[in-house]
C-alpha cells in the first residue's frame, strides 16, 4: 500500500483553478497549464492518502471497476507507467473520465467515512496526462484479424470504448458519425473550459492507428445506408447513439423566438471556441439569459454564456436546494445529491432552487422577453405550487437542459426492428444483444442518460459480448449485466 500513515498525516487537497477574472476571458481549460499538470505537485502525497482498504468500496462506487488502490500505491511511489497500466486495464479513456465523471468512486471512499476522501479523480486524471506526456500511451493493433466486420454507430463515450476493444480483439471496426468530425457530445456537447479537445483528438489517433476506420459526416438510416443495408454488411452492429432526444417544456409561450434546447446552443459555442465559423450562431452577448435545469449541461450553458457577454444568468431547477452534508436517507457508500459547486457556478450567475416555469412571455416581435415562475414543493409526492408567489424574471435567451428521454426511433431504430422498453430506449438482454441477431446497444440509448463512466463500463461489455458472438468466446473483460448495478444520475 501507499504510505500506511498517509491519511493520518495529510489532508485533502485539490489543484487550484485560474482565476475568474482571467478565465472567463478565454476558453482553455480552468486549470493552469491543464489539470493534470497543475496536480502534479501535490499529487503524490494525495495518493498516500489512500488505505488500501481490505474491502475497496471505491471498487463499487466506480462502474468501471477501477483497481484505484493499486493505481495510488504505484503514484506515490512515482511509478507512473505502471499506474496507467492498471488504470488503462478498465478504464480505456481516464483523460474523459478524470475531467467529466462526477466521481462516485470518492463518495464511497471508506476515509469519506469521517474524513475528506482520497482525491481519486485528481489522481486519474493526472496518470493519463503525465502517461501522454511521457509516451506511455500507445498504439495497440491486433497481432491478427478475424476477418469479421463491425459497425458501431455513433462515437460518444460508449461507441469509442466498443470499438476500441473490438478493433484490439482482431475485429475490423468503422464507427458511424453523424456530425462532422468524431466524439459525439465529447466533442460537441462539452465545453473547451472543462476538456479542451486536444485530448480527445490524441485518443482518436490513437485508435486509428491501431485501425478503428471512422467515417464521419455519415448518418445511419438516411439516404442509401439503412438499417437492412447495414446488416448485410457488417457481421454485427452496435447501436451507442446516446440518448438524444432532448426533454421538451410545453407551456404557453413556447414558440417565441429565442427559446432552445442546450444541445442547439452548446454545440455552436464549441465550434466557435476552436476556431469555426457558424452563420447565424445562438449567442449570449447583453441577454438576460435563463438555463432551466440545474445538472451539469446547465453549468455547460452557465459557462459558456459567461463567457460570451450574457447580461445575467438564472439558473432554475425544480427541486429544492441541496444540503452541503450527506443526507440521512443517501448513506455512505452510495452516491449522496448534496450541494456542488461547479467552476461555472465559481465565475457568476444565480441559482434558484424549488421553482417551475409557467409561462414565457413574448414582446410584439414574437421574441421572448420575461419567464413567469412559481415556488413549488413536492408535498405527498406530488409537486404543489405556493400561491401568491408567482413572479417575472427578464429573458432574452431561454435555454433548456432538463436531460434526455431517449434514442432518436425514425431511421435506424425502425429500420432495424429493435425492441424498446417501457421508457422508449433501446431494449437488451444482459449479453448486450437486442432481439435482432447481430444487433447489440451500449450506453444511453439502451440504459438512458447516464454517466460517463456507465458508457465507457457498457462500451467495453458489450465489446465483449459481440467478440463471443463473433468468436464462440473472448479474452476481452467479461461484460457487465445492464442490471447488475443501479444507474447513478
Amino acid at each position: 500500500m501507499a504510505d500506511p500513515k498517509g491519511f493520518l498525516k495529510n489532508t485533502r487537497e485539490v489543484a487550484g483553478r485560474r482565476p475568474v477574472e482571467e478565465r472567463v476571458n478565454d476558453w482553455d481549460e480552468v486549470y493552469p497549464g491543464g489539470i493534470g499538470r497543475a496536480l502534479l505537485p501535490i499529487i503524490n502525497v494525495q495518493a498516500s492518502r489512500c488505505m488500501d482498504c481490505g474491502i475497496p468500496f471505491c471498487h463499487s462506487g466506480c462502474p468501471l471497476g477501477n483497481i484505484i488502490p493499486e493505481w495510488n500505491d504505484l503514484v506515490w511511489r512515482d511509478d507512473w507507467e505502471g499506474a496507467i497500466e492498471r488504470l488503462h486495464a478498465t478504464n480505456n479513456f481516464p483523460e474523459f473520465t478524470g475531467r467529466l465523471c462526477p466521481a462516485p468512486c470518492e463518495t464511497a471512499c471508506v476515509l469519506g467515512i469521517n474524513q475528506p476522501a482520497v482525491t481519486i479523480k485528481n489522481i486519474e486524471v493526472s496518470i493519463i496526462d503525465k502517461a501522454f506526456e511521457s509516451g506511455f500511451v500507445r498504439p495497440q493493433p491486433p497481432e491478427w484479424l478475424s476477418g469479421k466486420t463491425v459497425a458501431v454507430i455513433g462515437s460518444g463515450p460508449a461507441g469509442l470504448a466498443a470499438a476500441q476493444q473490438l478493433t484490439r480483439a482482431g475485429h475490423t471496426v468503422a464507427v458511424y458519425e453523424r456530425a462532422d468530425k468524431p466524439g459525439g457530445l465529447l466533442r460537441y456537447g462539452i465545453p473547451e473550459f472543462k476538456m479542451e479537445k486536444k485530448h480527445l483528438d490524441k485518443r482518436l489517433e490513437q485508435m486509428k492507428r491501431e485501425g478503428t476506420v471512422f467515417r464521419s459526416g455519415v448518418e445511419v438510416g438516411q439516404g442509401d445506408l439503412t438499417g437492412d443495408r447495414l446488416r448485410d454488411r457488417y457481421d454485427a452492429v452496435v447501436i451507442a447513439t446516446g440518448s438524444t432526444v432532448a426533454r421538451d417544456l410545453p407551456v404557453p409561450g413556447r414558440e417565441l423566438k429565442g427559446i432552445h434546447q442546450a444541445m442547439e446552443f452548446l454545440p455552436q459555442a464549441n465550434r466557435v471556441a476552436v476556431g469555426e465559423e457558424v452563420e447565424g450562431q445562438i449567442r449570449a452577448d447583453g441577454k438576460h439569459v435563463v438555463i432551466i435545469g440545474g445538472g451539469d449541461t446547465g453549468a455547460d450553458c452557465l459557462g459558456t454564456s459567461i463567457r460570451q457577454g450574457a447580461a445575467s444568468i438564472t439558473q432554475l431547477e425544480i427541486m429544492p436546494q441541496p444540503t452541503e452534508e450527506r443526507p440521512t436517507g443517501q448513506p455512505w457508500p452510495t452516491y449522496p445529491m448534496t450541494y456542488r459547486v461547479s467552476s461555472a457556478h465559481e465565475e457568476g450567475g444565480d441559482r434558484v432552487y424549488a421553482v417551475s416555469t409557467k409561462e414565457f412571455v413574448g414582446d410584439d416581435d414574437g421574441n421572448v422577453r420575461a419567464l413567469r415562475l412559481v415556488e413549488v414543493a413536492f408535498e405527498g409526492g406530488k409537486l404543489v405550487e405556493h400561491e401568491g408567489t408567482e413572479r417575472e424574471i427578464p429573458a432574452d435567451l431561454v435555454l433548456f437542459a432538463m436531460g434526455f428521454v431517449g434514442p432518436e426511433q425514425p431511421g435506424l431504430i425502425e429500420q432495424l426492428g429493435v425492441d424498446l422498453d417501457e421508457r422508449g430506449n433501446v431494449k437488451r438482454a444482459n449479453d448486450y444483444a437486442t432481439n435482432v441477431d447481430g444487433v447489440f446497444v451500449a450506453g444511453d440509448a439502451g440504459r438512458g442518460q447516464s454517466l460517463i463512466v456507465w458508457a465507457i463500463a457498457e462500451g467495453r461489455s458489450a465489446a465483449a459480448a459481440v467478440d463471443t458472438f463473433l468468436s464462440g468466446s473472448t479474452q476481452l473483460p467479461a461484460p457487465i449485466p445492464p442490471t447488475a448495478r443501479p444507474v447513478v444520475v
